[in-house]
């Protein structure tokens, strides 16, 4: 099975001690977001956990702590866009996450790190110009360290809206002409370049739009074939292995415009006073109420098709 860190919340870059308490003690409680007594209980064991996936803006606070992390295969994206903090108020330095992502890609390998350069946001700031100059600047400086990166345009959820962040879809004319301009770029460095929940017509710009955490990316990260049960749980239009997440909604301090985990700025802060390194469950402890139940955890790895993608 595959444990994802990072759906709702970004767990490298504010809850990292949490993590790596949670490996130590190998396993982990968490909340159904819709049914909040309802709690299941993870093992996070390599024996049955075939990938342990992140997806971070920061995952600065880990780098010192990779080597805890090596019993598992792993893949990791990493967010890096070029807005400012009018939009994403409380991400790092953009030049720091880009040396930490190379530090990352050197410990575990490029095919088991992927850029995340998403969503896209046209403006009168950020303009298709603006954004073509910083991806090629970008990807200029992480050639050699990944094979692929991710792109998306923002989707207008009720909760971006309710953040007060005024902004427009980007038309499909914006976006055949930035797909074109991103795969040109792309293929300068050798990386592909995939599009997430995005539509079929990107396809026919060179947009990879097969799912941007796919069995075959999953696959490629951790240098084993798989076989997926059918029940896999999917967004709708998603072909990707989302796996099983840890996290929990309305905790993320980046606090972006554009996030549709958080449903306010006060809820989240309300929450992060509730959270606790030491407790199984990321935020709050053990209530009197919860049920709880152990996944039905098992590998997915094919033990009688191993391959080797080096």
């Amino acid at each position: 099975m595959i444990i994802n860190t990072g759906m709702r919340t970004d767990i490298p870059a504010f809850y990292s001690k949490w993590l790596l308490n949670r490996i130590n003690e190998g396993y982990v409680y968490v909340r159904n977001p819709f049914f909040r007594n309802k709690v299941t209980k993870y093992r996070l064991d390599p024996s049955v956990v075939d990938c342990l996936a992140f997806c971070t803006k920061n995952p600065h606070p880990l780098i010192n702590h990779l080597s805890e992390l090596d019993k598992f295969r792993q893949f990791w994206f990493i967010t890096i866009t070029p807005y400012g903090r009018e939009i994403e108020p409380n991400v790092p330095d953009k030049r720091q996450v880009i040396e930490d992502f190379k530090k990352i890609s050197l410990h575990i390998g490029t095919n088991s790190i992927a850029l995340r350069y998403d969503p896209i946001i046209i403006n009168n700031k950020y303009t298709i110009e603006y954004h073509i100059k910083c991806f090629d600047k970008l990807l200029s400086e992480l050639a050699g360290y990944t094979r692929d990166c991710t792109i998306s345009f923002i989707d207008l959820y009720e909760k971006v809206k309710k953040n007060a962040f005024k902004t427009r879809e980007v038309t499909r004319e914006e976006q055949i002409v930035l797909a074109k301009e991103f795969v040109a770029i792309s293929k300068k460095y050798n990386i592909k370049i995939h599009g997430c929940c995005e539509e079929e017509f990107l396809k026919e710009y060179g947009v990879d739009i097969t799912g941007c955490m796919s069995k075959e990316i999953v696959e490629k990260a951790i240098d084993n074939k798989l076989i997926v049960p059918s029940t896999n749980s999917k967004r709708v239009g998603c072909n990707c292995l989302l796996g099983n997440d840890i996290g929990e909604y309305n905790t993320c301090m980046h606090l972006c415009k554009y996030c549709y985990a958080n449903y306010s700025k006060e809820l989240v802060l309300e929450n992060i006073k509730k959270h606790d390194p030491n407790s199984p469950f990321l935020i709050g402890k053990l209530e009197e109420n919860d049920e709880i139940h152990e996944a039905k955890q098992e590998s997915y790895i094919d033990k009688y098709t191993q391959i080797s993608l080096f």
